[in-house]
This record gives structure tokens, sequence and C-alpha cells, in this order.
């Protein structure tokens, strides 16, 4: 006969005689879980630090940070729409410093978006989604619904006027100029013996 706790449930096994004992779910939204997951900062892995434009949807240019001043009025190559782009975490949270001015793009408990000399603060990390349209969302990690957005003219938007789905914070990451080597830390394929030997077939 199963004697399990009250906590576990049991399901005899059909012809060994054993007896499977399953823990029960516990009440816990897992969305909740992923998020808290998901803001938690890793000082084990190794950081990731990537070098790429955003282009802005809304004013078809790219951010730039320019010092404390941050707009997205960038063209293609802009010296100060080169961003460098640091992984916080396991790959969503990231830290976005201006390769020109070493300023970092953080957003201020009043929603508005800033440059910064020192990017330690939370206030200078976000969350990156990627969207069901392919466009990346940036969301403050301080202040949970807050987003990264521009105007048609490449002016800041303040946090508490954004939302998800506004084509104002939707982004697209863009190679620099002239450097398409920078594309190699984008890809995390592993390459095995056996995958280098496959070759692609060819229709009769």
């Amino acid at each position: 006969p199963c004697r399990a706790p009250s906590q576990v449930t049991c399901h005899p096994a059909s012809r060994t005689g054993e007896v499977d004992v399953l823990v029960a779910e516990e009440n816990v939204d897992f969305r909740i879980h992923v998020e808290n997951q998901t803001r938690a900062r890793d000082d084990v892995s190794r950081k990731q630090l990537r070098l790429y434009q955003l282009y802005s949807r809304t004013s078809g240019k790219h951010i730039q940070v320019l010092g404390r001043r941050i707009s997205a009025r960038g063209e293609d190559g802009d010296k100060y729409a080169q961003l460098l782009v640091e992984t916080d975490t396991f790959g969503s949270q990231v830290r976005i410093k201006g390769k020109e001015t070493e300023f970092y793009l953080c957003m201020n408990r009043k929603g508005k978006l800033v440059g910064k000399p020192d990017g330690t603060s939370k206030e200078c990390v976000f969350i990156e989604k990627v969207l069901e349209n392919n466009y990346t969302a940036l969301m403050s990690a301080k202040y949970s619904g807050w987003y990264v957005g521009f105007t048609k003219k490449g002016r800041p938007r303040k946090g508490p006027k954004t939302r998800e789905n506004q084509q104002d914070v939707h982004f697209m990451k863009r190679y620099p100029k002239g450097q398409p080597e920078l594309q190699k830390p984008f890809k995390y394929t592993t390459v095995t013996k056996r995958s280098r030997r496959i070759r692609p077939t060819h229709p009769a």
C-alpha cells in the first residue's frame, strides 16, 4: 500500500509493484518566478560585451548618448550612436554605454532618460524584451513597466507614458557601418565535429 505524507500524491506502478511519488505542485505563479529570476543579478557568469546601434522605429534614426543628454537622431555610423552593451545577467539585463562619451543610458525616478558617468545604479539597468514583431524593447529594471522610448522627432519619452505595445519603445539592433565582424558575439550556436561534416544537399 502507498503510505506517503499528505502533501504528495502516490501512483502505483503498472507492473513492478513500485510506487511513484509525485510532489504536489505548489500554488506559485510561474510568471512571477521568471520575472524575479530575470531581475536577479548574476555575478558568477562571464559578462558579455557587445557593440551595436539601436534603431528607433518611430524616429527612423539611432539612439545617441550625448553625455547627459539622450536622443534618437543619430545617423547610421554616427560615433555617438555606437553603444557598448554589457549583459548584466544570463542574457536579459543590460547596461548601455555610449562608446564615445562613456556615459550610461539611465532612467531616473521621474522616468526621464539621462546619461550618467557611473552606471552602477539600478537606474542604468534595462531588461531586454524581444517582441513578437522581432523588435526589441528595453524596460527599466528598477521601474517596472517603464520603457526606453522616443517621439518621431527623436526626443525621449518619459517612462510613465510608455507601453510595451507602443511603436515608440520598439528598437532594432544594427551593427555600425563597416563593422560586420561584430556579428560574431551574437551567434551562440555550438559547432560540433559532427555538424562540421554535414553538407547541404542539392536537389537532383
